[in-house]
């Protein structure tokens, strides 16, 4: 059964929107001391490599002012709602199934009514189930793992009854608590399906703090990425043309990554649970992108960089 709708204050409304002013003007600057407090503890020693691949999906444009605060240049930038499946010698997963059938009602309808007109994708946009079906060479999906709950990131789920769901345990408490799911949170994509929780139980990786090695093998290694959401998650694959990580909404464009600009406060303030600790990500984000290739899942250009990266079958 679907929740109901939390709707944000007209007060609400009215502060993201000055904030979103005041960033264009004086965007918040680079904590230059967070930054070079940061440790590399360098990456991990992989035996095995695993194929990346960026399903199908249309782009639209979007403001690069709403997504990078205070960056007007190029006044527009590409993104889509991506996911990837990651084929390892022992399964192969999709990560963060993102598109429903029929999403604006299954989906969309859930969330807050200021929202919607800014996340509704294009009506061409290709359901996960459909772009699934036509990549040809695909073995069978033996799990799923969402980099975060929000409804861009697993609603293609409920076109994939009983596939299980790898989740971080942070997030599953975040998405389940009280009685109304947190703003951009969809929760029927995780009702009746097996649930495999883990802890980042692991050592501290690149510049990310605690991580979890997927199949003990040192080539699917899941970071830290918390801040968009409580239990947010990155996934570092090591492929056979290097590492990439798969960010998810930590960064929505790689220009944030590069340049360390937090999304602007609308609509920022609403979908970043924590806006300190998404800035801070951002700061880890960047260090690490000079030894990989960071690949936020909204950056069109960016995943579709990908189809370079597969490891031969």
């Amino acid at each position: 059964m679907s929740d109901p709708v939390r709707n944000p204050s007209l007060f609400q409304c009215c502060a993201a929107a000055a904030g979103s002013v005041r960033g264009m003007i004086r965007p918040r600057p680079v904590d230059q001391r967070f930054l070079r407090s940061i440790e590399d503890a360098g990456l991990p020693m992989p035996t095995r490599t695993v194929t990346v691949t960026a399903l199908a999906q249309v782009p639209r444009t979007v403001s690069t002012a709403v997504v990078v605060e205070g960056v007007f240049t190029p006044p527009r930038i590409g993104s889509s709602l991506a996911s990837f499946v990651i084929q390892h010698p022992d399964a192969t997963f999709i990560v963060d199934p993102s598109v429903c059938i029929d999403a604006e009602h299954r989906a969309i309808a859930q969330l807050p009514g200021v929202f919607r007109w800014a996340v509704r994708p294009p009506a061409d946009t290709i359901p996960t189930i459909t772009a699934l079906g036509a990549e040809t060479g695909l073995p069978a999906l033996d799990f799923a793992l969402p980099t975060h709950t929000h409804w861009d990131h697993v609603c293609g789920l409920l076109d994939m009854p009983g596939l299980p769901v790898h989740l971080h345990r942070t997030e599953r408490q975040w998405i389940s608590a009280g009685p109304v799911a947190p703003a951009g949170g969809v929760r029927d994509a995780l009702v009746d399906r097996p649930i495999v929780e883990y802890e980042l139980d692991g050592p501290p990786v690149l510049t990310f703090t605690h991580s979890h090695d997927l199949f003990g093998d040192g080539s699917v290694v899941l970071v830290d990425l918390a801040g968009h959401t409580p239990g947010s998650v990155g996934v570092l694959a090591h492929t056979d043309r290097g590492w990439v990580l798969l960010a998810g909404d930590a960064a929505w464009h790689a220009l944030q990554v590069e340049k360390i600009r937090q999304k602007s406060s609308f609509p920022g303030v609403f979908v970043d649970a924590d806006r300190e600790l998404t800035f801070k990500t951002l700061h880890r984000l960047h260090l690490a992108q000079k030894v990989l290739r960071v690949i936020p899942t909204h950056d069109h250009d960016a995943a579709q960089h990908l189809s370079l990266v597969r490891a031969p079958r």
